[in-house]
């Protein structure tokens, strides 16, 4: 997949594009609902014998709009995202700075630019995407600024369980640790990525060494306790448990500290410090707490551990995206 990545204004000019189709949105998460908007930008890209493309926009606009916001955390970076939209087959990924400048573009000049100019022959999005200065420019106004230029059609809303699949949504599931339900709205278990850091090791003092992860992008960290987990390593999966969290049997929680991310391994013994590896999370086993003395921690782990194996026992892993080398590397 070819990335060209924009800033405002740019210098692109219409034959220097080659004749795509464009799903358009922010994208954060891959989820059901955008799959449905890209397989349909596929779709209709393989009817007229054109490229796919899918624009986004970096970074998140509330980091911009909204001035109290410092950086915001994903669920898939950029450098995620990219992954999977390789793995789906996209031809082009069109990624634009979203700064004060491109964020004050009245709808026509967004569309005049950044969908014309750039050779885009048909758009598909979302039935809530919306473009331009405020996001005044939506779904039914693009017939209009679209000067009969290109064609369009509008997904839907994708719903599950009842609920509307968004990124919001997903956020949630994550912040409540409901990470067993993700396939449902993301069609997929959700996955961080790292290396291998040395952390305190006292995890090998009590019979359980960890492979302290250390994030390699801003992902958004599930809400703390024990997991039923899956490590990608050095060229393999393997089974494990994980603790998501503040330690606080050693340590006073301090709030401006990131929760650590530590994750053992059933039957594994290898040297691993500063492999960068995936963390697939398949289940919330219980809530972090503070235990009396390590003895009681022991047992405690012990438990978590037998729990895990009881789930992979009974649940399969389905790594849908994640089978495809290109996507764990």
């Amino acid at each position: 997949m070819k990335v060209v990545y924009l800033e405002h204004p740019h210098s692109l000019s219409q034959n220097e594009c080659n004749p795509a189709v464009a799903a358009l949105g922010f994208f954060d998460g891959i989820h059901l609902g955008h799959q449905k908007v890209i397989q349909s930008a596929l779709k209709k890209a393989k009817e007229l014998n054109i490229e796919t493309a899918v624009m986004t926009l970096d970074p998140h606009p509330s980091v911009v709009l909204r001035r109290t916001v410092q950086h915001v955390r994903y669920i898939t970076p950029l450098s995620e995202k990219i992954k999977l939209l390789t793995a789906l087959g996209v031809d082009i990924l069109y990624v634009v700075k979203f700064d004060l400048e491109f964020a004050g573009l009245v709808p026509q000049d967004f569309i005049d630019l950044y969908i014309i100019r750039l050779n885009i022959k048909h758009v598909v999005a979302g039935f809530d995407y919306s473009y331009g200065r405020l996001g005044k420019g939506t779904m039914e106004t693009l017939p209009f600024h679209s000067r009969n230029q290109f064609g369009y059609n509008v997904i839907e809303k994708y719903t599950t369980n009842n609920h509307k699949v968004s990124s919001t949504f997903i956020r949630e599931q994550l912040q409540t640790g409901n990470v067993g339900d993700l396939p449902q709205t993301l069609g997929r278990y959700y996955v961080i990525r790292g290396t291998v850091g040395h952390g305190d090791k006292r995890g090998r003092t009590i019979g359980f060494p960890t492979a302290n992860i250390e994030l390699s992008d801003e992902y958004v960290i599930p809400r703390t306790g024990v997991y039923a987990v899956r490590l990608f390593v050095k060229g393999h999966w393997h089974l494990g448990v994980c603790n998501i969290g503040y330690k606080p049997t050693f340590y006073e929680r301090k709030e401006e500290r990131l929760p650590s991310i530590e994750v053992h391994l059933f039957d594994f013994d290898e040297f691993i410090y500063d492999e960068h590896v995936i963390v697939e999370w398949h289940c919330l086993i219980r809530e972090e707490k503070k235990f009396s003395g390590i003895d009681t921690l022991i047992a405690q782990i012990q438990k978590d551990k037998q729990t895990a194996i009881d789930y992979f026992e009974k649940n399969t892993p389905n790594t849908c995206f994640l089978t495809r080398k290109d996507v764990c590397y």
